[in-house]
C-alpha cells in the first residue's frame, strides 16, 4: 500500500507510517516528519553525591541510585508503565571492580589510571552491523597503538524493561584498553577521546544505526538506559556489586518535552547531566560548526581534523552542550574553566562585578557564545564534580554538606535521607553560580573561591583592555538637535494621518509617555487586526 502523505506546515505526516526515534535501526528522513531532533529538550531531575576526601565507596553509589529513584516523579512513563524517558548515573572507574573482572578475562591486573573503559551500545538485531562496528573499534584502537585487553559483556536483566524499551534495547559491552607507558594521564584521556571520535565518524560514514558510545574514558563510566529510575539497579547487575566503588556519582532522571525517547539520549552524557533547556541552541550549534575550519591546538596539531564535527548530529540540546564541553576540556582547559566559558554569569551590565572576573568573561566571549537555559547542570571529569546554573537562574539546585565529608546536590530537597544532626552546611545556587568538589585535594570549591583562582590564570583583564577595540555607543535622544520644524494644527493632523497615528496612540500612549514618563501598559484584550492584514495605514514598527 502506498502511504498517503498529508502536508502539515514544513513537515509532512503519514497516517500509515509514523517514525519513532526509539527505532534506532532506521535513520530519520527529517525532511518529511513532524519530529525533528532539534526539538529535543529536557525537564529533568539531576544532581550529584560525593565523598569530599575522594575515598571510593559503594555507599556513594547506593546513595546516587537512591537519589535517582526518588526523582522518578521527574520522569515520564510510557503506557506500559516500564518504559521511561531514561535514567542513569556517571561514576569514577571502579578499579576494584575491574581488578576482579580482569582475572576472569585473563588480562593484566589493572591499576588506577592504567585502564580505559569504553561503554558501547551495539545494534542488537543486526548481527552483521554489530560485527562491523566491533571491527571498527578494534581497528581504531590498533591504529592508536593502545593495548586492547578484550571485551566484556555487561550483565543486564532485560525483564525489567517495558515493551517499547525492549524493542530497541542495544547489545551492551565494555571494551577494556591499556595505557602506553609514555602517556601521561591527560594524554591517555585525550587519546581515548580521539579514538571515540574516530570510531563515531567511521560508523557514521557507513550509515550504521543503533551504535552509540555512552562513555570512553580512563576516569569515568556511564550506566544509563531507557527505563524508569527504580529499574536502573535492576537492569544493570554491576551496580549491585559491593566492589563497585566510587568517590562521586552524577545521577539523572529524564523527562523529554514534546519529543520521543531513545537509549542514547538518556543521561548523564559523557561529562554532564542537565535539567532544563538550552534556548540559544540553534545559534550555539551554528557557531560551533562555523568555527571548525579555523580550529587549532598545540595539543591536537594535525589531529584536530579527526575530532570534527565537534557537535555530533541528531543529538539533543543537552548532548550538544556535552559535546562542546568535552571538546574544550580535552583540548587543555580543566572542566571548571570550560564550564565558565560555556555557561557564563551575566556580566555585561553588572557594575559591581570584580573587574578581573568581568575581564575573564569578556575575553572568552570573543571565543564562544554563552549557552543559555534555563539550565541546571551537574558535571564531572572523574576528579572534579560540581554543579552550576546558567545566568537566568530559573532551575533549582540545592546542596547539603555533612560532618563526615559527604556533599549532596540535587534539583530538589529530600532525594536522599541525611541525618540533619550531621548537616553542617546547606544552601542553593544562584544565577550563574557554581559549586564543585576537588576529590584529589579533598576540597569544596565555592563559587567565589574557584572563580578567583581561574580568573588569574592569565591576564584576561589586561588583554581585553589593551586589545579589544570598542565601537562608540549610540547617542541618546537627548543629544540629538531638533530641526526646529513646527506644524500648525491642520498640518500636524495631516502628518499624523499620513504616518498611521490614531487618536488613541496620541492620547493613551504618546501624551502619558511625554508628560509623565510612564510606560504605556494596558491590561485589556486587543482585537486590532495584525498590521499585515489591516486595511488601514499602520506604524512601521507594528509590522514587527
Amino acid at each position: 500500500m502506498v502511504p498517503r502523505w498529508s502536508d502539515v506546515g514544513e513537515y509532512r505526516f503519514c497516517p500509515e507510517y509514523r517514525f519513532c526515534p526509539m527505532d534506532m535501526s532506521r535513520k530519520p528522513d527529517t525532511n518529511h516528519l513532524l519530529y525533528h531532533p532539534s526539538f529535543e529538550h529536557d525537564s529533568c531531575g539531576v544532581g550529584f553525591v560525593a565523598n569530599i576526601n575522594g575515598t571510593p565507596s559503594h555507599w556513594i553509589l547506593e546513595k546516587a541510585v537512591e537519589a535517582v529513584v526518588n526523582l522518578t516523579h521527574r520522569g515520564a512513563v510510557d503506557a506500559d508503565a516500564k518504559t521511561g524517558d531514561g535514567a542513569g548515573i556517571l561514576t569514577q572507574i571502579p578499579f576494584r571492580f575491574f581488578q576482579s573482572e580482569s582475572g576472569k578475562l585473563g588480562i593484566p591486573l589493572v591499576q588506577p589510571g592504567s585502564i580505559g573503559v569504553g561503554m558501547v551500545f551495539f545494534p542488537r538485531e543486526d548481527t552483521e552491523a554489530r560485527t562491523v562496528c566491533k571491527k571498527i573499534v578494534e581497528q581504531v584502537v590498533q591504529d592508536q597503538n593502545l593495548p586492547l585487553f578484550g571485551w566484556r559483556k555487561v550483565p543486564v536483566n532485560s525483564l525489567v524493561l517495558g515493551d517499547k524499551a525492549r524493542q530497541t534495547e542495544p547489545e551492551i559491552q565494555q571494551v577494556l584498553l591499556g595505557k602506553r607507558p609514555e602517556h601521561s594521564p591527560d594524554e591517555f584521556e585525550r587519546t581515548l577521546y580521539l579514538i571515540r571520535r574516530e570510531i563515531e565518524n567511521r560508523v557514521e560514514e557507513r550509515a550504521i544505526e543503533g551504535f552509540y558510545i555512552p562513555s570512553f574514558s580512563s576516569r569515568t563510566l556511564v550506566y544509563k538506559g531507557l527505563f524508569v529510575a527504580p529499574e536502573l539497579k535492576g537492569y544493570y547487575l554491576d551496580l549491585r556489586r559491593s566492589d563497585f566503588q566510587t568517590a562521586l556519582a552524577v545521577f539523572h532522571q529524564r523527562y523529554s518535552t514534546i519529543t520521543f525517547s531513545t537509549w542514547f539520549l538518556a543521561q548523564p552524557f559523557r561529562m554532564l547531566a542537565h535539567n532544563g533547556e538550552i534556548n540559544t541552541l540553534q545559534g550555539n550549534r551554528n557557531w560551533m560548526r562555523a568555527r571548525e575550519p579555523e580550529l587549532s591546538s598545540p595539543l591536537w596539531k594535525e589531529r584536530v581534523e579527526r575530532i570534527k564535527p565537534i557537535i555530533t548530529p541528531r543529538g539533543s540540546d543537552s548532548a550538544s552542550l556535552d559535546n562542546s564541553l568535552e571538546a574544550i576540556e580535552r583540548s587543555g582547559r580543566d572542566i571548571l574553566h570550560s564550564m565558565m566559558m560555556l555557561v557564563p554569569e551575566a556580566y555585561q551590565n553588572t557594575p559591581n562585578m570584580d573587574p578581573d572576573l568581568k575581564g575573564f568573561y569578556e575575553y572568552h566571549s570573543c571565543l564562544i557564545e554563552p549557552w543559555d537555559g534555563p539550565a541546571a547542570l551537574a558535571f564531572s571529569d572523574g576528579r572534579f564534580v560540581g554543579a552550576t546554573l546558567d545566568r537566568n537562574g530559573l532551575r533549582p539546585a540545592r546542596y547539603k554538606v555533612t560532618d563526615d565529608g559527604v556533599i549532596l546536590m540535587a534539583s530538589e530537597v529530600g532525594v536522599v535521607e541525611l541525618d540533619d544532626a550531621r548537616v553542617i552546611e546547606k544552601g542553593r545556587l544562584g544565577p550563574g553560580k557554581m559549586i564543585a568538589v576537588d576529590t584529589l585535594q579533598g576540597k569544596i570549591l565555592k563559587n567565589d573561591l574557584l572563580k578567583d583562582e581561574i580568573k588569574f590564570r592569565r591576564p584576561y583583564r589586561r588583554w581585553v583592555e589593551s586589545q579589544m577595540i570598542r565601537c562608540p555607543g549610540l547617542q541618546s535622544l537627548s543629544q540629538f538637535q531638533s530641526s526646529g520644524l513646527i506644524f500648525d494644527e491642520k498640518e500636524l493632523i495631516r502628518q499624523q494621518k499620513a504616518f498611521g497615528y490614531t487618536r488613541e496612540d496620541i492620547e493613551r500612549i504618546l501624551i502619558p509617555m511625554a508628560r509623565d514618563s510612564k510606560e504605556p501598559v494596558g491590561s485589556m484584550g486587543d482585537d486590532t487586526p495584525l498590521a499585515v492584514l489591516s486595511q488601514r495605514s499602520r506604524l512601521l514598527y507594528s509590522y514587527f
